[in-house]
């Protein structure tokens, strides 16, 4: 019987495919139609057509597998969701039932309508199987790749002159993003050859005790390769807290903001801005 589906499918292509995509159009969330061409939606549900009928028809040449990630990878970056993309396979499952009973193709069939049924919806489960664990093989690539990527992002060292570099932070500082701020810190100061490092925490929302004694963990760290670590960017907030916590500094030069902290840093290797005579 699956073949049966299979055939119906590769016969009426077209026909489905039209009528399918406008099914799907009327239950698509604006937001994915926002950002798909209609070229680029047709392309897509021909696609995930042509997967359906080689996974039933059983037509899975070598490279079936990497047409199905490359699909999966598609619609994940498209940004549909795996309900979406299980909506559809539902919406399509239905029209092909409906338009095979419309044409009476089930009445040659000797066998009872329950059976029919059942066949149709162990084709359809068999179909969500192999499209879900393709989709979440997909995310769970994509998202390991972002996390990746904003790991690198959360904490930079940028070297902004010779001995001098400046490590801005923004966002919460939690245990596993402080082992990286300590990690870039050393591998960065080596590299960089720096004399001065200026941690700024002008983005930084909260500096509890946590956050206050891996600052002065990492600024000992790098005092031990030869760098001198500044705290720039101390808000009054942030200060009124510093003190009302007992977290001690006197290890850590600060200042209010990024200027006076590199005002400092250029003083402290024996430089300093000069304004240009006209």
């Amino acid at each position: 019987m699956y073949r049966d589906f299979a055939n119906f499918i590769h016969t009426n292509k077209d026909v489905l495919l039209s009528k399918w995509m406008e099914q799907m159009k009327e239950q698509a969330d604006p937001a994915i139609l926002l950002v798909t061409s209609d070229i680029l939606y047709e392309d897509t549900s021909r696609e995930f057509l042509d997967l359906i009928v080689a996974n039933v028809l059983g037509t899975k040449d070598g490279s079936f597998s990497e047409k199905l990630d490359d699909f999966a990878e598609k619609v994940v970056h498209l940004g549909w969701s795996v309900h979406f993309v299980t909506s559809g396979l539902r919406t399509f499952g239905l029209l092909v039932y409906s338009e095979m009973k419309r044409q009476g193709l089930f009445s040659k069939v000797k066998e009872r309508d329950e059976d029919i049924y059942y066949d149709f919806e162990n084709w359809l489960s068999s179909m969500y199987n192999v499209v879900v664990n393709a989709y979440a093989d997909s995310w769970e690539k994509t998202v390991s790749i972002q996390k990746t990527a904003l790991q690198e992002l959360s904490a930079p060292l940028l070297p902004i002159f010779d001995g001098i570099s400046v490590m801005p932070l923004i966002g919460t500082i939690d245990t596993e993003r402080a082992k990286l701020i300590m990690e870039n810190l050393l591998i960065g100061v080596v590299k960089n050859r720096s004399d001065v490092v200026l941690i700024d925490i002008t983005g930084v929302p909260i500096v509890d005790t946590m956050v206050a004694h891996h600052i002065i963990q990492a600024s000992d760290a790098v005092r031990l390769v030869g760098c001198q670590a500044m705290l720039v960017g101390i808000r009054p907030e942030i200060a009124q807290t510093i003190v009302n916590l007992g977290i001690e500094l006197d290890q850590v030069i600060t200042t209010s903001t990024m200027k006076k902290g590199m005002e400092k840093a250029l003083a402290m290797t024996n430089r300093e801005i000069v304004e240009k005579e006209e």
